[in-house]
């Protein structure tokens, strides 16, 4: 897995990338947050998961955790929330789309360049704000 990790280049990688990365890891973090908390069959692991991961719930959690950020980190945000967006989902509207989209770019960002600590105590943060 590093050596995958390791070619991609951060400062050329597209945002949408790093958004595509971020949420699949955001979606690990907040599983293994459910699973080690509750002992409920899948399905309902899964239906208590889309509070935290739906584009609405990660939305919801930038705005709240925004103050925590560092320039870096909201530069990074900015870059994946202005990305143009071919297709929004019709569950969601565009504004809250597009912060969930800058959301998961700043958790792809962390876990590319590998800044756990970074990752770990954002995600904790934000399972912190439901």
């Amino acid at each position: 897995m590093e050596e995958y990790i390791n070619n991609i280049d951060i400062q050329t990688v597209p945002a949408q990338t790093l958004a595509f990365i971020g949420d699949a890891v955001y979606n690990v973090y907040i599983r293994s947050y459910l699973a080690s908390t509750s002992t409920a069959k899948t399905g309902v692991l899964h239906k208590s998961s889309i509070k935290y991961v739906s584009a609405k719930g990660q939305a919801a959690t930038i705005d709240k955790i925004m103050e925590l950020l560092t320039e870096e980190e909201i530069a990074v945000y900015k870059r994946g929330r202005n990305t143009n967006i071919a297709t929004v989902s019709k569950h969601v509207d565009v504004v809250e789309y597009k912060k969930a989209t800058g959301f998961e770019c700043l958790i792809g960002y962390l876990y590319v360049i590998k800044d756990n600590n970074r990752l770990d105590f954002l995600v904790k943060k934000c399972i912190e704000c439901f």
